[in-house]
């Protein structure tokens, strides 16, 4: 038998370290753990409870026998007594069909011989009314708080109250001790009757089938769930150890799961406590008032900086906070001998005008903002609107649909928002149009380094620059935006995506069914400008910073999964 106190034990700093990072669905949405390390213990608990591996084997056979014999004797009685329908026979089972594993002295029999398995009542729309007796979906079961009532008289085994064993069947599936009152159940859940309380515990029934229902999923064929039918459900065959048997590991796996309570607790607590302490210092870095404050700030974070960046979180959290020190002047020294940026908007601005003169762009509207930003920026910087430093335009909605048939393949490839990530853009599942259209629209033509913003739809304010190896065309969910003279790009897209630009980027959104920027509050951009030989300094000094964050996330993501495996060896060398 497996020593479940000291597998425990001996592994408690893998268990607790073993966290997978999982993003929600959608681009942008946020990253949560996954505590697996803990999540296995949890499986490999149940696994050894129910194959009587995780307390000394008490059970007579004698014992067992005549539990099994008690259960099927009372469901007999019930039909006979036309206190249950007559369900069809089910099959003997087969030598295959048996647990191996399983203490001699355990019984096994069909789940249907020991539980009558009852379907819930499907409900029309309108026989779901505000109010009534409760109607218990499965969605009330996991994450929805909307209910619905029923005013029906329905035949007694259509309600469940306190104590009741039920499981749902549907996508989201597993069993459940109910406690939430007298309520109506829906057609996606059993009630999960035992016919003798004395032989069978609903609560070694409650742990078994949380066990079989977490190896289907884990085998990946969570999603059959969907077609789990009643008859199917009722030929399982479950093992069957004496009552006093099933109390003692129910007393173990209650013991076993609150210690795990506490180290899923600790674990939350502790990350916790790791980002908060990460953040809070390094928004100290940012919120330096002077250079002893920053010194000050930084040597903290250097004399425990392995301590610190030790979760991708941390990782992310850092490099955040060197976009931000990069667009606030403070990641690379003022030259007093660099030219002046007047110097540089005066260029901006006559090239500006000359590709005016030249009708390559039209005349810019005139913007009036009045709130400048509060932002912390050196005496030799500006801060300028981003209408006075580029040309931003898009492809017209009504041109995309009357002259634009994008295709699977083609001649001139087609940058959609879908390709356009942050910094980098994303060049595969491309679309694309013909070289005759895409000459007929010159001005969303992608023919010179550009920089790209999605300003609909999924991903909205990713900002990424372009190259012009290639020629290629924009899609209509996308803004361009061109330079004017040297004013820097890649100074632009560090800068639009560090927390102030990003702030700045969504101040004026859009709050619509789909969230959106136009092309004017893209142009009522407040950027913070450095003279053009410090705007080199910075993208330079920021890209060799990011990379290093990227290297060292890499590393800390390849420890992480060597634990999570390593909790999954333990788990299958404990169960084989």
């Amino acid at each position: 038998m497996t020593d479940i106190n000291r597998l425990i034990t001996d592994n408690i700093e893998l268990w607790t370290s073993a966290i997978e990072q999982k993003t929600s669905s959608g681009r942008g949405g946020n990253s949560k753990r996954n505590l697996i390390g803990i999540k296995k213990l949890r499986d490999l608990i149940l696994e050894l409870a129910v194959n009587g591996q995780l307390v000394t084997n008490s059970s007579k056979k004698e014992d067992t026998d005549n539990s099994i014999e008690s259960l099927k004797s009372i469901k007999a009685d019930l039909v006979k007594n036309k206190k249950i329908k007559k369900p069809k026979k089910l099959p003997e089972i087969e030598k295959e069909e048996l647990n191996p594993n399983l203490p001699e002295s355990w019984g096994q029999m069909r789940l249907g011989d020991a539980i009558n398995v009852l379907n819930g009542r499907a409900y029309k729309r309108h026989e779901m009314l505000q109010e009534g007796t409760p109607l218990l979906r499965v969605g009330n079961l996991f994450t929805s708080n909307e209910w619905y009532y029923s005013d029906l008289k329905l035949e007694a085994d259509k309600y469940i109250d306190n104590g009741d064993l039920i499981y749902a069947w549907s996508a989201s599936f597993g069993p459940f001790i109910w406690e939430g009152g007298k309520v109506i159940y829906h057609y996606h859940i059993w009630k999960m009757d035992i016919f003798d309380h004395k032989a069978l515990d609903k609560r070694f029934m409650l742990h078994y089938l949380a066990a079989i229902s977490e190896a289907i999923k884990a085998s990946g064929n969570g999603i059959a769930m969907i077609h789990m039918t009643k008859e199917r459900m009722e030929k399982l065959v479950i093992p069957v150890p004496s009552l006093e048997e099933q109390l003692k590991i129910v007393e173990k796996i209650d013991e076993l799961m609150a210690l795990c309570d506490q180290l899923e607790q600790q674990t939350e607590a502790s990350i916790d406590a790791h980002q908060l302490l990460v953040e809070e210092l390094l928004s100290t870095l940012t919120h330096s008032e002077n250079a002893q404050e920053f010194e000050q700030s930084w040597t903290r974070i250097a004399e425990h900086f392995d301590l610190l960046f030790t979760t991708e979180h941390s990782i992310e959290q850092l490099k955040q906070a060197i976009l931000q020190l990069a667009v606030m002047g403070k990641l690379v020294p003022q030259d007093p001998n660099d030219e002046h940026v007047d110097i540089l908007l005066e260029r901006i601005s006559a090239h500006r005008d000359e590709r005016v003169k030249a009708k390559e762009i039209q005349k810019p509207k005139k913007l009036s903002v009045e709130n400048t930003p509060s932002f912390q920026i050196p005496k030799s910087w500006e801060n300028v609107l981003l209408n006075d430093l580029v040309f931003v335009t898009k492809l017209a909605g009504f041109e995309y649909t009357k002259y634009i048939n994008l295709e699977d393949s083609g001649e001139i490839p087609v940058i959609r928002a879908q390709n356009v990530r942050p910094f980098l853009p994303d060049l595969t599942n491309l679309k694309y149009i013909d070289e005759e259209t895409s000459l007929g629209l010159p001005r969303s033509a992608l023919d010179k380094k550009c920089l790209l913003v999605t300003f609909i739809g999924a991903g909205i304010g990713d900002v990424c620059v372009l190259e012009n190896d290639v020629r290629r065309h924009l899609a209509p969910n996308v803004a361009k935006v061109e330079a004017f003279s040297n004013f820097d790009l890649d100074y632009l897209c560090l800068y639009l995506n560090s927390p102030n630009g990003r702030s700045e980027l969504f101040k004026s959104i859009k709050s619509t069914a789909q969230p959106s920027l136009s092309m004017t509050t893209i142009r009522e951009i407040w950027v913070s400008i450095p003279p053009i030989e410090e705007q080199k300094r910075i993208v330079l000094k920021t890209r060799s910073l990011l990379e290093l964050c990227e290297k060292l996330k890499f590393s800390i993501s390849s420890a992480s999964m060597t634990k999570v495996n390593l909790a999954k060896e333990i788990v299958e060398k404990a169960l084989g």
